[in-house]
């Protein structure tokens, strides 16, 4: 609408200017070079107008006749660059789609339309990755470092390939060039902090995780500087052990709950004479994980101490136990480990009281050796390091599907801190049964009192025929080791094991319970279109119904 406006008062203008000059009438007069021009004002004006847009015409024409070799090569530049635009499209597509030869072709034809592009050369670094053509990659990476837009891909596409050769100098090398171009990489700066630990080297170690810093928040910053400095103090505890002391409490300060820098903390200060603080710096990382190492850190603070004394620092290390079941199963371990060594085995039963029913292998060995210890009863040593064997696992350091008896700082894949406290391959989800757990009584059923004899477990004879008249004395010899109670019972279920009972006991017996048989680990899944396991993959199916229009089908299916 102003547009209208502007145009329809701009048309007024020009209309008035034009009744202006034509009610003010003149002539213009002129003399040049001997010749005289008389005119009116509005043949001058119209004249001088026409003078005007024929010299605009003229420089137009000349300016664009001057011009056109530039505009022949712009537009065939242009024409090149869409080419060669649509050519790196069609090329990251074929490489996206796995089509090396789609992509060969179009890198080639880019590199031709486009040289130097970023696109190209990506494009003719990826292409011959997805040949294979690990020289061709590394030279299109190459050239890509010397544009500075392009730079810093070109050294990772480096660093890839000197990884895939496992040429460790080169992609240190490389990597050192990255983060002296950008500090601020995760790749590059993940890359040095990974070298220098593989090497063993904590100090540079350090300093790589310092330059990186910017680039990894303020929680994942403070644990990989407190697991450097366990790692340093951990090399440094055989030479220097002030040192060594000094950098496990700097690690403490970063993660209080790291247990080997609280252990080697522990017992540094324990041997420089100060217990008090040994204790605080032990409790404090307790608290948070407890663990077997705090346990016998904690143990050991004051050197002179009797069995006795230990015992009653770890009952009250016990005590201070999260409310967690796995803490409270390793104070009740701690109490009962001090109390076999002070000879206090009623403390150390009644500690593993409740875990003998489905022990795991560490309280099945301890039960073992307090039977040793209290009875020296070789039968039950025996039993109870065979329920060892069979017993679930206990925690342990583990990483990358790798068990160390002892924490380590890099795991076998070269990952910082990748050792953790747990169960291994507990990921998997087992819900099988404990074997050594009792089946569960029936509340409907009876005990029956047998003898602890009769209550060892026996493995159940398969039916026999009668034994003819040369068998019989054998067979009758093998029944008078029985009991009595087995005529009455001849299919006797297999009887519970008693728990720490030497001698003549009595113990509730009960029927067989019949048990759901355990899931796979990894189920079986049967696709829709798998015929399964037990299916025969040589037959046809036969369909229940056929519907009678179908008849060709049926003809068919009388010659298959």
């Amino acid at each position: 609408m102003i547009q209208v406006v502007l145009f329809l008062v701009t048309v007024g203008l020009i209309a008035a200017g034009f009744v202006w000059f034509a009610d003010r009438p003149g002539d213009v007069i002129i003399n040049w070079m001997g010749y005289r021009i008389e005119t009116s004002l509005m043949v001058t004006l119209l004249a001088v107008a026409a003078i005007i847009v024929a010299a605009v015409l003229i420089w137009s024409i000349a300016r664009a006749i001057l011009r056109s070799p530039e505009q022949v090569s712009l537009f065939f530049r242009h024409r090149r660059a869409m080419r060669g635009h649509l050519a790196i499209s069609r090329g990251l597509i074929a490489i996206g789609s796995g089509d090396t030869r789609l992509a060969r072709r179009s890198a080639d034809e880019a590199a031709r339309l486009s040289p130097g592009d970023p696109l190209a050369l990506l494009l003719t670094a990826q292409s011959a990755q997805l040949a294979g053509d690990r020289a061709g990659a590394e030279r299109a990476f190459f050239e890509m470092t010397r544009h500075d837009e392009t730079k810093l891909l070109g050294l990772r596409g480096l660093y890839i390939e000197a990884q895939r050769r496992n040429d460790a100098v080169t992609a240190r090398r490389v990597a050192e060039q990255a983060m002296e171009a950008e500090p601020a990489l995760t790749w590059a700066g993940q890359a040095l902090l990974d070298d220098r630990c593989a090497h063993g080297d904590w100090t540079g170690a350090l300093k790589a995780l310092d330059a990186a810093r910017s680039s990894l928040t303020k929680e994942d910053y403070r644990r990989k500087r407190a697991v450097l400095l366990t790692a340093q103090a951990l090399a440094l505890d055989d030479s220097d052990r002030e040192a060594a002391r000094v950098a496990a409490l700097d690690a403490l300060k970063l993660a209080p709950g790291l247990v080997p820098a609280a252990a080697l903390a522990g017992r540094r200060l324990a041997e420089a004479g100060d217990p008090r603080r040994a204790g605080k710096v032990l409790i404090a990382a307790w608290r948070l994980h407890p663990h077997p190492d705090l346990a016998e850190a904690y143990a050991d603070i004051r050197p002179g101490d009797t069995a006795r004394a230990r015992l009653t620092r770890m009952q009250s290390l016990a005590d201070k136990s999260p409310e967690d079941p796995g803490a409270v199963r390793e104070g009740a371990i701690a109490v009962a480990r001090a109390a076999i060594d002070a000879r206090e085995f009623k403390i150390a039963r009644d500690a593993l009281a409740r875990y003998v029913t489905a022990p795991s292998k560490r309280i099945a060995t301890l039960m073992a050796e307090l039977e040793e210890a209290e009875h020296g009863d070789v039968g039950r040593v025996r039993e109870w390091l065979g329920r060892a064997m069979r017993a679930a696992p206990d925690p342990v350091w583990t990483a990358d599907g790798v068990v160390s008896d002892r924490w380590l700082p890099v795991s076998p894949s070269g990952k910082l801190d990748g050792y953790e406290w747990r169960v291994p391959l507990a990921e998997i989800g087992m819900t099988h049964p404990v074997v050594d757990a009792p089946p569960p009584p029936l509340p409907d059923q009876p005990p029956i009192a047998v003898t602890a004899m009769e209550a060892a477990p026996q493995a159940q004879p398969e039916p026999k025929p009668d034994p003819g008249p040369e068998t019989k004395p054998a067979a009758e010899a093998e029944l008078s080791r029985g009991t009595a109670s087995s005529e009455a019972q001849p299919s006797r279920p297999q009887p519970a094991i008693l728990e720490g009972v030497a001698g003549p006991a009595v113990a509730p017996v009960m029927p067989p319970v019949k048990r759901k048989a355990a899931e796979p680990i990894i189920p079986v899944v049967q696709a829709p279109d798998d015929p399964g396991l037990e299916s025969d993959l040589d037959s046809d199916p036969i369909p229940e119904k056929t519907s009678s229009a179908d008849g060709w089908s049926r003809f068919k299916g009388l010659f298959r």
